[in-house]
């Protein structure tokens, strides 16, 4: 595989899982608390239907990023 490939890939799994976590926490399936706060922040309690929205677009692209990227791209 060429290195414009692994990039692709890489970047592609990378949003794809960050889009899953958005999608999850969307939907009140996990809850995290902060990790890096600089005001007063506090976890948010339920669902949330944007995050969840936002979790699924950019799952998809994701995945499309991945797949475009194991078979055509790069050449």
């Amino acid at each position: 595989m060429k290195p414009v490939r692994i990039v692709g890939v890489l970047i592609g799994a990378f949003i794809a899982s960050l889009g899953l976590l958005w999608f999850l926490q969307g939907m009140a399936i996990i809850e995290m608390r902060p990790i890096l706060c600089v005001a007063d922040c506090e976890p948010l309690v339920g669902g949330s239907p944007t995050w969840a929205a936002a979790g699924a677009v950019a799952l998809i692209i994701g995945v499309g990023v991945v797949l475009f990227s194991a078979r055509r791209g790069g050449r």
